[in-house]
């Protein structure tokens, strides 16, 4: 089982974990991050810096059952990489401090274990500080959850040093909190017909279900309660279906590295089958073509250490060699598919060469195209402008940009400078709109009409078809889904990426000689664009911005000033919690307008507050008219994504301004009206 352990930075996190591989006997001596020798945290940059960057792994035991831990960042600048471990995890393990209570980042990590259904246990650390309060915080957790789910403290029973006495070890408190989440068990409680067997059974179900969190204590620094959590963690695990050995090859990947030696280290979770060295691997490539691979070697990692795996089966997580296409979050052999995420970048800046003499810029790219196989979120751009050309890259946040900086330099022995960031907008329909696009130059033909409808927010781009196989076969109209897919498509109103939008295939058409894959490529990204360019047109358009949510403690003196702040940037705040001369504060504001407001924090409450921001969706931007006049983009003259059409005439192709499009277009599909 694979085990993920996630906090709000400086929870203790690593720490835990140092002590969870002591007490199972996996290293000798526990490190610190404050030593920059803990056993997890392998990258240099990681030990110089003191903070997790890179997801860690190791296997550890205990009373006979083994579990693969994953280290996962705390810092919510790589939280696209926590999100990734996420993804192949069994169940996770939240720590929390008693000291700080539950913070905005530990708010995210619930709602991407709510996203992906896994189960969670909850560790309340530093006990052992001044201040602490252990109750508060599970009465916090606990308003978390809400009414369907119970977070329920099991520190008592972890002293039991068996899965049969923990389970024999319920108080009958506790019995009679955890009975009510469970009808089969309420009803055997009352009637006194419950067994250790269905406790065991039944609360083992509840934890899957996520209706129960268990909770240990402890002071993980001083090894408290370490024990009593592995005695927990392995009386509520589970064992695979020995069947899925028997399926096919499939699995998650979650990280992807380069070792000393430039090799290419994918790493994955078997999800079923079993995977051996030589074994030929579908993977999905960026374009969404599936190709065939050769796995060359396979490596079971402890730390920075490996070994050489002869095989991996359901649940082990191992790395593979030899694998060129696969990026984190692709799912590979049976059935691959690319892999999506929910955690974005919220910035973009642009970078440079120090001295653009010693690195030309063509190798600066290949530089940071290396880097992006590792993180997909950096989404490198390389773009002409007035003649030259400028890279971008997308970020979480700027110690990221610090971090990447360091990286460069150390591996590739090239230094680099940012420029500002830049607050990265979405564009959204506020009203559906058709789109169509045609492309006819000589010998080539593809013709394609999109209803474009606003989605949900949150919900990205969904791709249907209402397009009949007699009009357009299936094979062609999975290759207008995948075009749809494949590329983040550009809005009209300032270049911005578009989301949250329903894209319905309408009508389409192919020529039996003429048609090739490309013709669709070409027709798909016109009708989009030319549905916003119609949008714009009509005022249809609407600019998202992201937004933080942030969490602010401060003395009760500060709180105003504080309240005057997210005011003026625009934010909106709940009222504040005073308790103990103190005043917790939380907040949705706009990122734009509160970026520098970090050091301006910090400058005024000297070190006597806490201020923690995370990420949380795209809303209708503030400031719309003034965000687009000062970006001045003018969607007719990027040609690169162009709105216009190519249709042909006497033996020769000739462009169509997108406006006229729809008097050229050969299709004049009926949209149905409970559509529009």
């Amino acid at each position: 089982m694979v085990v993920g352990v996630a906090a709000h930075v400086d929870a203790g996190k690593t720490t835990f974990c140092e002590q969870l591989l002591l007490q199972t006997h996996t290293i000798r001596s526990a490190g610190r991050v404050d030593n920059g020798n803990s056993f997890m945290d392998v990258h240099p940059l990681e030990r110089r810096r003191g903070i997790t960057i890179f997801s860690g792994q190791a296997k550890i035991s205990w009373l006979g059952r083994e579990h693969w831990l994953l280290d996962t960042p705390g810092h919510v600048d790589f939280s696209a990489e926590m999100e990734r471990a996420l993804q192949v995890i069994d169940c996770a393990v939240i720590i929390i401090s008693c000291a700080e209570g539950v913070q905005g980042h530990t708010e995210t990590l619930f709602r991407l274990l709510e996203k992906y259904q896994i189960p969670a246990f909850l560790f309340l650390n530093k006990t052992d500080r001044i201040g602490a309060d252990s109750e508060k915080v599970l009465a916090e957790i606990n308003g978390l959850l809400g009414r369907e789910s119970t977070a329920v403290d099991f520190s008592g029973c972890g002293g039991a040093q068996s899965e049969n006495t923990f389970w024999d070890s319920l108080s009958s408190d506790l019995k009679e909190e955890i009975a009510p989440l469970s009808e089969r068990l309420f009803e055997a409680y009352l009637d006194q017909r419950d067994t250790t067997d269905l406790w065991r059974t039944e609360a083992q179900s509840l934890f899957r279900q996520r209706k129960l969190f268990p909770v240990f204590r402890g002071a993980a620094l001083l090894g408290q309660g370490i024990e009593e959590f592995l005695t927990g963690l392995t009386a509520f695990c589970w064992e695979e279906p020995s069947n899925l050995k028997e399926l096919p090859f499939m699995g998650k990947v979650y990280q992807v590295r380069r070792d000393s030696a430039g090799n290419r280290i994918v790493s994955v979770k078997v999800q079923q089958g079993t995977l051996q060295p030589k074994s030929r691997i579908a993977c999905v490539e960026q374009n969404g073509e599936i190709v065939e691979e050769k796995a060359a070697e396979l490596r079971f990692y402890q730390g920075e250490k490996f070994s050489p795996a002869q095989s991996a089966g359901p649940g082990e997580l191992c790395a593979v060699c030899g694998l060129a296409s696969p990026m984190p979050g692709d799912r590979i052999g049976e059935n691959p598919q690319k892999g999506s995420f929910q955690m974005v970048p919220t910035l973009v800046s642009r970078v440079t060469a120090k001295e653009p003499q010693k690195l030309p810029i063509h190798e600066l790219l290949s530089i940071l195209r290396t880097l992006e196989e590792e993180d997909p979120t950096l989404q490198v751009q390389a773009s002409n402008v007035s003649g030259g050309q400028e890279i971008h890259v997308k970020i979480m946040g700027q110690i990221q940009l610090e971090i990447l900086t360091d990286c460069v330099r150390q591996r590739f022995g090239a230094d680099i400078v940012f420029g500002p960031c830049r607050v990265l907008y979405r564009e959204t329909l506020s009203a559906p709109v058709i789109g169509m696009g045609h492309f006819e130059p000589l010998r080539h033909y593809a013709e394609v009409h999109f209803l474009l409808l606003p989605g949900e927010p949150g919900s990205g781009i969904r791709f249907s078809s209402r397009v009949h196989t007699d009009n357009l076969s299936l094979n062609w109209q999975h290759l207008v889904e995948t075009h749809v897919m494949e590329k983040s498509h550009l809005g009209t109103m300032t270049g911005s990426e578009i989301t949250d939008i329903q894209i319905i295939l309408i009508a389409a058409r192919a020529h039996e000689k003429h048609t090739e894959g490309g013709d669709f490529r070409q027709s798909v990204y016109r009708a989009i664009r030319q549905g916003f360019a119609s949008a714009l047109q009509d005022g249809k358009v609407q600019l998202l911005e992201p937004v933080y949510r942030v969490s602010i403690q401060v003395p009760q003196d500060l709180a105003g000033r504080v309240l005057s702040d997210i005011q003026q940037r625009k934010g909106a705040f709940q009222p504040p919690e005073l308790e103990n001369g103190r005043a917790k504060i939380i907040a949705k504001v706009p990122a734009a307008s509160f970026l520098d407001y970090p050091l301006e924090f910090a400058g005024f409450s000297r070190g006597k507050g806490s201020l923690s921001m995370d990420f949380d969706g795209y809303t209708p931007c503030h400031n719309p008219d003034e965000v687009t006049a000062e970006i001045g983009y003018d969607f007719d003259r990027d040609v690169e994504n162009t709105a216009d059409s190519v249709f042909c005439a006497k033996g020769a192709g000739f462009p169509v301004k997108w406006f006229d499009v729809p008097s050229y277009a050969h299709l004049s599909p009926d949209t149905p009206k409970e559509l529009l």
